[in-house]
């Protein structure tokens, strides 16, 4: 499936109105960017091989590891990648359940939930 920018940037909306309040309330001070794909530097530094699809990545320091004494030196942020979405994805309503189980992953990220606990919830 390929879309527009601009067609992918209003299913990213529409998945985060979808992601539920516990999570969603922690994207007010978080970036979301959304690229193409991911760089080839970045998918080694994440230990993927080039042909391995990475979905989305959360940068920034985890609320877990923050202390009150060193503040970040930077915004956390989400960053998403178009084309490894659209290529797993068969319909748009696919497309948009993939970048909200993305995007809720990144949130639990930021707050140290474990994949058990995402599997609870239904994001697994």
């Amino acid at each position: 499936m390929k879309i527009s920018r601009r067609r992918f940037d209003q299913i990213v909306q529409q998945a985060i109105d979808s992601i539920p309040q516990e999570f969603r309330a922690h994207l007010d001070n978080m970036i979301i960017s959304v690229q193409a794909r991911p760089s080839p530097e970045l998918l080694e530094e994440m230990g993927y091989a080039p042909d391995e699809p990475l979905l989305g990545i959360y940068t920034g320091i985890p609320l877990t590891e923050r202390s009150t004494f060193a503040p970040p030196l930077y915004p956390d942020a989400i960053y998403l990648f178009q084309e490894p979405l659209q290529d797993m994805c068969a319909s748009l309503e696919e497309l948009q359940r993939e970048i909200e189980i993305t995007v809720v992953h990144e949130i639990a990220h930021y707050l140290g939930i474990d994949e058990e606990r995402l599997g609870e919830l239904g994001y697994d």
